[in-house]
Formats: structure tokens, C-alpha cells, sequence
């Protein structure tokens, strides 16, 4: 019953999200974030503030999120689009799977670009105040917040390319 209980409240994190199909993404006024802490998958501890200097495409996602295997491609395909020394789309997976299970859905969505961190207590979502998945953060080259997408986008159009361009031009 716990088991059946605790995926049906990880459908439901996914529900409200989408609707939002095709997210806008509208940069605003950069704000700082918290220090965000993870593992690479191999268990070595990161946090946000080592990508900075970078402009950092943060997803949040989990392996039980259809639209986070939606969307997977197309954050691939923005990393392809980008030199990863100037633009590092990150894919954090905000659970408790194995290392394994991670790197097997990746393979099985097609993605192999990005850099793939894991958080399996979810702290960061929190800390950043996420109401469900997917959801991802445009953060400028200081490690300020410019932007929140909930749900899917179109990572990979002519809207998230524009935003990350403008990042990189802004040299901030």
C-alpha cells in the first residue's frame, strides 16, 4: 500500500505541470540562489557554485516523470548546440534510484550530453521551492537565477536558444 501510495503522489507532482506544454521562457532580473549541493553519479560530491562561470541549464527531473522523458532530448540537443566550457545544461535527478537506474533511463531517452548529477533526499528542489517536476533553472555565469520553467519546453527552439545567447552575450 505504501509502495502504490507513494507513485501515485509521484504522478500527482507530475500532473499539474502538464498543462504547461511548451513552458515560456521569460528571463527576469537575476536572483541569487542557495548553495546547491549533489553527488555526480559516481558519488563524488558537487555543488551549483563549481559550474560557475557558466551559463547553467538546471533541470530537475526524476526517472518516474514521464514529462521529464519528454523533455530529455531536447535538453540533449541544447548541450549539442553550445560549447559545455561556456554552457553546461545539467540534469539532476531528484531521487532515490540508483546510479544504474539513472544512467539506464538516459540511455533509453536517447541523451548523452549533459551532465547528470543526483540528489537523493530532493533538498535541492526544496531549497528552491519547486512545486513538482519537470521544472528547470536559467542561472546567469554568477550563479543568479534568470529564469523558471515549470514543466516541458522547447529547449532546443529559437526561444531557448535566444535566452541562453543572451546569457552568454551578457557575459553575466
Amino acid at each position: 500500500m505504501r509502495r502504490w501510495l507513494a507513485r501515485l503522489a509521484a504522478v500527482l507532482l507530475c500532473v499539474p505541470l502538464l498543462a504547461a506544454a511548451s513552458a515560456p521562457i521569460v528571463l527576469k532580473e537575476p536572483t541569487p540562489l542557495p548553495e546547491l549541493a549533489f553527488e555526480t553519479l559516481d558519488g563524488t560530491p558537487a555543488k551549483l557554485s563549481d559550474l560557475r562561470g557558466k551559463v547553467v541549464v538546471l533541470n530537475f527531473w526524476a526517472t518516474w516523470c514521464a514529462p521529464c522523458r519528454e523533455e530529455m532530448p531536447a535538453l540533449d540537443r541544447l548541450q549539442a548546440a553550445f560549447d559545455p566550457e561556456q554552457v553546461v545544461v545539467a540534469a539532476l535527478a531528484v531521487e532515490r534510484s540508483a546510479p544504474e537506474r539513472i544512467k539506464a533511463f538516459l540511455a533509453e531517452a536517447g541523451v548523452s550530453r549533459l551532465a547528470v548529477y543526483r540528489d537523493g533526499t530532493a533538498a535541492t528542489s526544496r531549497a528552491v521551492g519547486l512545486p513538482g517536476l519537470p521544472a528547470t533553472l536559467l542561472i546567469d555565469r554568477e550563479g543568479r537565477e534568470v529564469a523558471r520553467v515549470f514543466g516541458i519546453a522547447e529547449w532546443d527552439g529559437p526561444i531557448a536558444l535566444a535566452a541562453v545567447r543572451k546569457l552568454l552575450e551578457a557575459g553575466g
